[in-house]
């Protein structure tokens, strides 16, 4: 199959040059489209600090530009799998999402739930069930360990049942829109209000908003939510809280 990616949020652009880029893409009848929000994080690229942050597209047109992508490519026949990615009806992702198979790792979108990554090359990341690593990310450590007879890897996480639970919770926001109380009761054995007490309290802003909807015992994105469903995952994540001080590239 055939995929486009293109990256949004660029210097100078504007809704209406990334219109051309749109029509320009549904000619060429891609299977696949991703469309990536541009992250501009000069204290992470040095190189980056070139850029005037003056030429950069304001957020409203960054999600204005979002919109209007979702409308045209599914005006064009193709479905909006989520977080940046289109795909046709009779595409494998779309299958998969339908069947609630669906599943996200550093790559993107995939249908292999429950497979093992190895990340090769410098800087790349590799993720078993409950771990992950990432290998060295100058050629120089890269290529000494590799010279040594070491692994590659500079750093390693493994993941804790907690982990395993809302990294669950989370992938079935971001891949298939909703995420079912009981499912996740029965393969992790919590009961979910009073496990995640919390963070339905902090959803309750955006169901109010029409983002989410909460009730029979399940949470599901709405349309409008799928342009921020990043932000409503972000929710689950135990870790964000804990580092205020660092900086992400934003979700619009």
């Amino acid at each position: 199959s055939i995929n486009i990616d293109l990256v949004y949020g660029l210097p100078y652009q504007t809704p209406e040059k990334f219109r051309r880029t749109i029509e320009k893409t549904i000619e060429l009848d891609p299977d696949r489209v991703a469309v990536y929000n541009f992250a501009y994080v000069p204290w992470l690229k040095p190189l980056q600090r070139r850029i005037d942050p003056s030429t950069l597209p304001p957020p409203e047109d960054k999600l204005a530009i979002l919109e209007m992508t979702i409308e045209m490519f599914q005006s064009a026949g193709y479905l909006y799998i989520g977080m940046d990615h289109f795909a046709k009806p009779e595409d494998e992702l779309a299958i998969a999402q339908r069947e609630g198979s669906l599943w996200r790792n550093f790559q993107g979108y995939t249908t292999k739930k429950g497979v093992d990554l190895i990340g090769i090359g410098a800087t790349s990341i590799g993720m078993f069930y409950d771990a992950y690593f990432q290998n060295y990310k100058t050629l120089r450590e890269y290529y000494l360990a590799l010279d040594n007879g070491d692994f590659a890897t500079m750093r390693g996480f493994l993941l804790g049942q907690e982990d395993l639970l809302r990294r669950e919770v989370i992938m079935d926001l971001m891949c298939n829109f909703r995420c079912d109380f009981d499912r996740i009761e029965k393969a992790f054995g919590i009961n979910f209000e009073e496990h995640f007490e919390e963070e339905l309290e902090k959803l309750k802003d955006m169901e109010r908003d029409g983002l989410v909807e909460i009730k029979d015992r399940s949470i599901r994105v709405l349309p409008m939510g799928r342009l921020l469903v990043r932000n409503v995952a972000m929710t689950f994540d135990q870790y964000l809280p804990k580092k205020k001080e660092m900086r992400f590239s934003r979700t619009i």
